[in-house]
């Protein structure tokens, strides 16, 4: 995750600079104060949980703060939204560009507003406005596990105090309950591939994202009445603060941080064997017990 973080500021830079010294400086706006470069990088899902795998692609949305009105101090100036587009491409086409020696990252920006027909970069107010309003259930789960990761101060301070109102909105306990199993379910169906013998450990019954799934529950739940839930974007860090919340007793939110931990480390030695995720349906058998007893003490009825 680190190493992805400084890729992505370097890119960041390099695109940046190239875009100015054609077009000129956009001006840039956020409650009233002029931004130093109204343009952020969120991460989203392993690299905003800061749990990037070493065959994890990026899943990224772009940010923005533009004045209506065109770039200055260049020879050819745009529309200051434009240059935001023109700037969110250049980091893609520079992380995702097939070279000698093969490509930086695959780029996901399928979680940005209103998915791939979406634009491709957001003006931080509609994407406060698309988050509180429009967004489904699944959107402020993915939320939970999003972070700034390159950016304007001012622009990244934005988006966590957003995303700290969207978590912290009051949400109906059955409403919610269904929306998270019934989302797990369809994933289920659409990624599974293991056969009767053997165990998936990140999409299976009692694996790696239902436990991810019961952690997201559990922020959505109760982040209104506990909004220390929102510090965090990591599986790990979540699970801690959800048995210090009192929400998860001590004992079980321990095992499941094991398990979770377990399943990851297995997932990194795949990854780096080139193997898929798959293990003998043995392995792993009271970890994946501990999990499905929670989820049905949870999510319950049992689904999975």
């Amino acid at each position: 995750s680190w190493i992805a973080e400084t890729i992505l500021d370097k890119v960041v830079e390099i695109s940046w600079n190239d875009l100015v010294a054609k077009h000129g400086r956009p001006s840039c706006t956020l409650d009233g104060q002029p931004c130093e470069r109204g343009f952020a990088v969120i991460g989203y899902g392993k690299l905003g949980g800061i749990e990037l795998g070493y065959a994890s692609d990026l899943d990224l949305v772009f940010l923005h703060a533009a004045d209506p009105g065109e770039t200055v101090g260049g020879k050819r100036p745009i529309d200051n939204a434009h240059f935001f587009a023109r700037l969110g491409q250049r980091v893609v086409h520079m992380l995702s560009a097939h070279t000698s020696a093969g490509t930086l990252y695959e780029i996901d920006m399928r979680l940005r507003p209103n998915g791939s027909s979406g634009l491709l970069v957001s003006h931080v107010n509609g994407f406060k406005a698309y988050q509180m309003e429009e967004a489904w259930t699944w959107e402020h789960q993915a939320l939970i596990r999003a972070r700034p990761i390159v950016g304007d101060p001012a622009l990244k301070d934005a988006f966590a105090a957003a995303r700290h109102q969207v978590l912290c909105m009051q949400r109906e306990p059955a409403t919610l309950k269904t929306a998270v199993r019934e989302m797990r379910e369809r994933m289920r169906e659409s990624r599974l591939s293991a056969q009767p013998d053997q165990f998936d450990i990140k999409e299976d019954s009692g694996a790696m994202v239902d436990i991810e799934f019961l952690v997201q529950y559990l922020v959505l739940q109760h982040a209104a009445g506990h909004p220390q839930l929102t510090r965090w974007t990591d599986n790990v860090r979540l699970l801690q603060a959800l048995a210090q919340t009192g929400i998860v007793d001590g004992a079980t939110a321990y095992r499941l941080r094991q398990a979770y931990l377990i399943f990851r480390a297995v997932g990194h030695r795949l990854d780096l064997q080139e193997r898929s995720p798959l293990v003998d349906r043995r392995r792993f058998e009271h970890l994946r017990d501990l999990v499905r007893r929670f989820w049905q003490q949870t999510l319950g009825p049992d689904t999975i």
